[in-house]
């Protein structure tokens, strides 16, 4: 009997042709290689998503309706009851996932639009910019953040447009020095002098020489600040000088059904009720977290030992 001999050949090995895998098939085998935290930080945000954009779909009533019961307990009407003037508690958890979820994204995309500007600028020019905008983030970081966020909306008033706009600046902050620590060590490379002598402007070197190399740890960062912008919102919202009624904001919501924490002892789930929004803070917090660190993971290089 012969048998088949399969021999190497470098010339068929050349001859082959590889296709380039697609943004979506990378996606796909970067899933199914991920650890199962990610997966459920994943999944958990994705839910959180789903529940801000279908809101007025999902919530059985309005987000404001006020119903002539206020405290109601869990019942099929109501399913996680009444708060204090009557209106339904889930569905101001639903309009709040909206409400909280995307003001904390509009914050954070602003804080890294201002920081991440002024810290490629900082970077690139390290005369008079990098020392004036050093200097006054320094001043910045100095104060605590929510005392000044306090004072400020104290000031300005607790409007939606404020508290965006306050926030982001105070958290720009800590992208900026983020985006000139890194950046700093790209801006000495060849490839950006040679920009520079070509007469390249500011704009374009910090967006196609610099920026695309400095991609992975801001977008890293970009979920650690949200969590803390997440959070932040909920505090000043606790606090009374956040996202303001009738909006639904789970920070409010804590604050507002607090009282019924004493009745635990007659009713668990009467006690329960203001631990619910803030069960959604932690949960969608610790999400943001799995995936945050299953990307840095990823783009150090380093590799899990088998």
């Amino acid at each position: 009997m012969s048998e088949d001999i399969q021999t190497y050949s470098a010339t068929a090995e050349s001859g082959n042709v590889y296709e380039r895998r697609s943004r979506w098939a990378k996606i796909k085998l970067a899933a199914r290689k991920s650890p199962y935290t990610a997966r459920f930080g994943i999944t958990v945000i994705l839910i959180y998503v789903l529940v801000a954009l279908l809101a007025p779909l999902l919530a059985p009533y309005g987000e404001a309706q006020v119903f002539p019961a206020p405290y109601e307990p869990w019942s099929s009407t109501h399913f996680f009851g009444t708060d204090q003037i009557g209106r339904d508690i889930f569905s101001r958890m639903i309009y709040g996932a909206r409400n909280t979820v995307g003001i904390a994204v509009a914050t954070t995309l602003l804080s890294f639009l201002i920081g991440g500007s002024l810290g490629l600028a900082a970077a690139i020019d390290r005369r008079w910019i990098d020392q004036i905008f050093s200097r006054s983030v320094d001043v910045l970081m100095a104060i605590p953040s929510l005392i000044f966020a306090l004072v400020l909306l104290s000031i300005f008033g607790s409007t939606v447009l404020n508290l965006i706009i306050i926030i982001a600046v105070l958290d720009a902050t800590r992208v900026f020095r983020l985006t000139r620590s890194v950046a700093v060590n790209v801006v000495v490379m060849d490839y950006v002098e040679a920009a520079k002598l070509r007469g390249e402007g500011l704009g374009w070197v910090m967006r196609r020489e610099i920026l695309p190399n400095i991609l992975p740890p801001l977008i890293a960062e970009f979920g650690l600040r949200f969590c803390f912008v997440f959070l932040t919102i909920a505090a000043l919202s606790f606090l009374g000088v956040g996202i303001q009624p009738p909006t639904a904001d789970w920070g409010s919501m804590v604050r507002e059904n607090a009282n019924l924490l004493q009745f635990a002892q007659y009713d668990l789930r009467a006690g329960l009720t203001p631990l619910l929004p803030a069960a959604a803070i932690a949960l969608l917090t610790v999400a943001v977290n799995f995936v945050v660190d299953w990307f840095l993971h990823k783009t150090s290089g380093l590799r899990d030992e088998q």
